[in-house]
């Protein structure tokens, strides 16, 4: 049954990919998600040549979060295959983990729940239909392979601590997986922390093993970015973390964490944090690897993509440990239901019927709505046809034909359009520039200040951007147009694939007749 579980699973995340697809000339395109695509743009410069860089001889500047994804990410651009199909190749990839995490997850459940059947398939129906999972996994974002990562290594530790056994592949695993993601540390941190308290009869082998493997991982990486970048941290931790009051980012981060609770429905995890009260060693494990990933996602202030709803990536790895436990606490509910109602033969079908519920709740990330993207109804988060990431490949092939070799494009979006476009880019918001990255967040003012802005989002230095690199063309400016405006007298507005781009007048690297004729204001 699993073997078949698996397969119609495979069979969704297809169906899934193919809606994030479009065609654009004649031709189907397949995007990732912007952010992933950063990661394609440096994995396609290490496979062509040109090192672990943004653009091809510039600045060495380490703008991605995913070491080893990104290495992956180069090795599918050394197959014989098309730009418009890699992304293909990572989001099968990314299906494949997933899959084998509803494996791994199905073993964990069956050992926590002391081999309940029903339990094990309630957490493999919440995790596999888990929208929030799902998307960030196969539209490419490095959550698909920690998730797996993440649950296999939970199963590991459990086994393990129920047979009395020692091993180090768990810190083996979880070491690799701070090389995928550097703050994979903190899960990883967890899981030493309570193998220490909990297993005094191997805890001088936990502490050797546990803190050797995770500060080779992490002498690997810094070692290698103080030698390639010549920066202690990369440069997404300056741009996230400095120049944004401390205040600020934890009351954002606890906002966003409590509306997640609160939509997802706060009762789910009242009725989850009763398990708690039997002081089971492995659900305390679980309970306390959720803990730590929430506490991280408070520290740094949530993730950029919170008015989406449901859990951000950072919480998505640790979902499944979260449902495994939800299945223990439904089916509990359902047999003392049944108890009460003398109906004991009815306790499977209120289970199945809380399991659905919990389905539908978890997965109406920003209201029922939401149901028609988990059904695929409606295309992904900026997906599919008519989305952001179709406008954003048409404006590529735009400018890669309207523009010579030389030129330079300013962007918002640094991933999707300097990956199919193939120009030297700059980075308005800072991800791939040095000189942003450090400048103070720009907040909004009064009380939205607390709540009202994105990580990663919140820097920009336009007179340095756009009045002192002058780049050929400026692409999507979108709500930040008023504030560039001082900055625009030399560009001309065009009307590309649908949105105002600004096109530097006495530009030599522009190709006029190739461009659209009409203008545009923003």
């Amino acid at each position: 049954m699993l073997a078949a579980v698996v397969a119609i699973f495979l069979v969704y995340a297809a169906l899934f990919i193919y809606r994030t697809s479009f065609v654009v000339g004649g031709e189907r395109y397949f995007s990732l998600f912007d952010d992933a695509m950063v990661s394609m743009r440096y994995a396609k410069n290490v496979a062509h040549g040109y090192g672990l860089v943004w653009n091809p001889g510039g600045e060495r500047v380490e703008g991605y979060t995913n070491p080893l994804w990104v290495l992956y990410m180069s090795l599918v651009h050394l197959l014989p295959i098309p730009p418009s199909k890699t992304s293909l190749i990572v989001q099968v990839t990314a299906a494949i983990f997933l899959a084998l995490n509803l494996i791994y997850a199905r073993r964990l459940a069956l050992v926590v729940s002391r081999g309940s059947d029903a339990v094990a398939w309630g957490a493999v129906a919440l995790i596999a239909t888990y929208l929030p999972i799902n998307n960030w996994s196969l539209q490419g974002m490095e959550v698909s392979v920690l998730v797996l990562l993440t649950t296999a290594c939970l199963w590991m530790v459990v086994r393990n601590y129920e047979t009395g056994v020692f091993s180090p592949v768990v810190y083996l695993l979880l070491g690799l997986a701070t090389l995928v993601r550097a703050d994979m540390a903190v899960p990883y941190a967890a899981v030493l922390s309570f193998l220490v308290a909990a297993d005094p009869v191997h805890r001088r082998r936990h502490l050797v093993w546990g803190v050797a493997a995770l500060a080779c991982a992490v002498a690997v990486q810094t070692l290698f970015r103080l030698s390639y970048y010549g920066e202690l941290l990369p440069n997404t931790f300056y741009l996230k973390v400095t120049g944004i009051p401390f205040v600020f980012r934890i009351a954002r981060g606890v906002y966003v964490l409590l509306q997640f609770i609160w939509k997802a429905n706060a009762l789910l995890f009242l009725l989850t944090a009763v398990l708690l009260l039997r002081r089971d060693p492995r659900v305390w494990l679980l309970f306390w690897v959720f803990i730590a990933q929430a506490a991280y996602s408070v520290y740094v202030g949530g993730d950029a993509w919170e008015y989406w709803g449901g859990s951000n990536r950072y919480l998505c790895i640790v979902m499944p440990a979260f449902f495994v436990l939800l299945s223990c606490a439904l089916y509990e509910v359902a047999r003392a239901l049944a108890n009460a109602l003398d109906a004991n033969r009815l306790s499977g079908w209120m289970f199945a019927a809380s399991v659905a519920f919990a389905i539908v709740s978890m997965n109406s990330i920003y209201g029922v709505g939401a149901l028609a993207e988990a059904l695929l109804i409606r295309p992904p988060l900026h997906s599919g046809h008519g989305g952001e990431n179709e406008q954003d490949v048409e404006q590529a092939l735009l400018l890669r034909n309207a523009t010579t070799p030389e030129a330079t494009v300013a962007v918002m979006r640094a991933g999707t359009i300097p990956y199919f476009a193939d120009r030297t880019s700059i980075d308005l918001l800072g991800k791939n520039d040095r000189r942003v990255a450090r400048e103070p967040a720009r907040l909004p003012g009064g009380p939205h200040r607390f709540v009202d802005w994105r990580p990663g989002h919140t820097k920009y230095d336009f007179a340095y951007s756009i009045g002192q690199l002058q780049p050929d063309v400026i692409v999507a400016l979108r709500n930040r147009t008023n504030e560039a405006a001082p900055f625009l007298d030399e560009y001309r507005g065009v009307l590309l694939a649908g949105s105002c781009a600004y096109v530097r007048r006495s530009s030599q690297t522009v190709v006029w007749n190739r461009l659209p004729s009409r203008g545009c204001v923003d």
